[in-house]
């Protein structure tokens, strides 16, 4: 390969073309896991599961990077019509292999000139080696004995190395970083934060078929649904001219999915030898706020922020709606399934939408809804995320989970089965409360003055509790729901549906339950006087703890069997009674 300005000398680094250069790490559908090119992911895309990164996250960055390359690579698909052929075509991405060819000298890493995705020559003035862990985010800074790279990173392949680098430009931290010569907002050798890369700010979705190509083309949203804002033409970074220190002119952009998938966000030059990298210079680079990009980027959730509306005197602003790292996908998809996909004038009681689903949803219901692809297709929706700490500063969690959901839920022609599956959702969390409280009164019934809290969070031992019931809950309700879901099919009864699931629900809780019962013990059973808040008192002990527990259960799941005959209110009698002593547990 030839290379404008070439240089060489023995402590120069080799090209490296990531066209045909092994670097992008992938699972086949056999079950093997390789590093491929970029010409043969394409080319075998039919072969291949999913990316296989080294954090989920780098899956997510590395994802919209090739469907960068294919958006340009067909300049399109401009309509569900147009992308109904690519879906039909044996060879979707015959289009893939001029476009590398034609470009190719952007794509490689270590180009004197153009290096993929840096600043040639970007210098803080010294003349040192800066370490790797600014780079690689599985090195937490400050915490060296939770990783599995310590002491630390002293060198990267040029493969691994690339797959940082996309990944630093999508979810890098913020915090004080290496000011550059250039950069006109670098002040005594330091650059101030200036937030998180692009995708650190997301909730991300992602849409996964059966096969890397099924997932690229799910994920190749046509450009009549996410028209470019502007006049511009919309290019990734790679058909830019190439970036100096600093921020550039943003004025316009970005100038569509091409150019946002492909977000300079930082400012980097990797250092790199004969044999590899071995440190990388990384500041900041293109800034890009989140609030209210619903119409630029798909492939997150949002959330309508009154604190947002406040602070910049707006009447409606919408934020990213960012994954807890505590709740599984499939508790969230009402947000997914059920809110609305563009911000309405107004919602059913005269409010705009508290949330608004992803993009990526709304264009895989039209292509349902067009017969592009049928009901009985399965899509699994892939979450993606990254809990920073310290202003945001490191790493400290990085959120990954699925769902997979049938496609009959997303489009229009059974809106029963649709929020059969939202409400199931609903009734799980009501149920699983009523278990957290049965365990938190269990602990009342024991603990003579549980005023004590936890120093760290300031919880009481029955908040714990009770906090752990509901984990436990959730834990086991997880797999027999994403069973339950992924069953579902055209022209199921929706009441047969219910009644199945709320019977699992039923099952698994009361088995729970009976559990919390037995490890409480004689003195739960004994029981105590606990005075009510509006005044008086009342008894508490496990039998009143366990019919309020049945009465919320009964209410919760009501296609279930009712709670015993003679299930007292969810309060229990305010004084001890016979019926409050059971006999003894044994």
């Amino acid at each position: 390969m030839t290379r404008d300005n070439e240089q060489s000398g023995p402590g120069s680094p080799p090209p490296f073309d990531l066209t045909v250069e092994p670097w992008l790490t992938v699972h086949l559908l056999r079950g093997e896991e390789r590093e491929l090119s970029l010409r043969e992911v394409f080319a075998q895309a039919g072969t291949i599961a999913r990316l296989s990164g080294d954090v989920p996250t780098q899956d997510f960055a590395l994802l919209r990077l090739l469907l960068a390359v294919l958006h340009d690579a067909l300049d399109g698909p401009a309509d569900v019509e147009e992308w109904a052929e690519l879906w039909e075509a044996e060879s979707p991405f015959a289009a893939v292999p001029g476009y590398l060819d034609e470009h190719r000298s952007r794509f490689d890493l270590c180009h004197p000139a153009t290096p993929f995705l840096q600043v040639a020559g970007l210098s803080n003035g010294k003349d040192e080696v800066l370490p790797l862990s600014r780079l690689v985010a599985d090195v937490p800074n400050g915490d060296p004995f939770f990783t599995s790279r310590f002491p630390g990173v002293e060198r990267l392949s040029f493969a691994e190395a690339a797959r940082w680098l996309v990944h630093a430009h999508a979810y890098d931290t913020s915090g004080i970083k290496t000011g550059v010569l250039g950069d006109p907002l670098a002040k005594g050798g330091k650059a101030y934060a200036q937030g998180t890369a692009w995708a650190g700010a997301l909730g991300g979705v992602a849409a996964e078929g059966a096969s890397l190509k099924e997932t690229l083309l799910l994920n190749l949203i046509a450009a009549e649904e996410y028209p470019p804002p502007g006049r511009a033409p919309d290019r990734p970074a790679w058909r830019r001219e190439p970036d100096g220190p600093g921020e550039g002119d943003l004025r316009h952009r970005p100038t569509g999915l091409r150019d946002l998938y492909t977000w300079q966000s930082r400012r980097v030059r990797l250092q790199a030898g004969p044999d590899g990298v071995l440190g990388a210079l990384l500041t900041y680079g293109d800034r890009l706020t989140p609030r209210n990009r619903m119409p630029l980027e798909p492939m997150t959730g949002w959330r309508r922020s009154r604190n947002q509306e406040k602070k910049h005197g707006e009447p409606l602003v919408y934020m990213p709606s960012e994954h807890d790292p505590e709740r599984a996908a499939w508790r969230g998809l009402a947000a997914l399934l059920e809110s609305d996909s563009r911000p309405p004038e107004t919602g059913a009681r005269g409010e705009p939408a508290e949330s608004l689903q992803p993009g990526l949803v709304h264009w895989l219901a039209r292509l349902r809804n067009h017969g592009a692809l049928p009901d009985e297709k399965m899509v699994r929706f892939r979450t993606y995320g990254t809990v920073y700490g310290t202003q945001q500063s490191v790493v400290d969690e990085i959120v990954a989970d699925e769902v997979a959901v049938p496609l009959v839920l997303l489009g229009d022609s059974d809106r029963r089965l649709r929020t059969c599956a939202v409400d199931a959702v609903a009734r799980a969390d009501t149920a699983v409360t009523a278990l957290g409280l049965l365990a938190h009164d269990l602990v009342l019934a024991t603990v003579p003055n549980d005023k004590r809290r936890v120093r760290s969070n300031e919880r009481t031992v029955a908040e714990i509790s009770r906090d752990q019931a509901r984990d436990r809950a959730y834990g086991e309700l997880d797999g027999h729901f994403r069973t339950w879901l992924a069953a579902i099919r055209p022209g199921d009864d929706v009441q047969e549906l219910s009644a199945n699931w709320q019977a699992t629900v039923r099952r698994e809780l009361l088995r729970l339950a009976t559990e919390l019962l037995a490890a409480a013990g004689d003195r739960a059973w004994t029981g105590r006087t606990l005075e009510r808040k509006e005044g008086g008192e009342r008894w508490i002990n496990s039998a009143t703890a366990e019919r309020r527990f049945h009465h919320s259960l009964a209410k919760a799941l009501p296609h279930t069997r009712p709670a015993p005959t003679g299930a007292a209110a969810p309060d229990g009698p305010a004084s001890p009674t016979s019926a409050d002593r059971p006999e003894r547990p044994r």
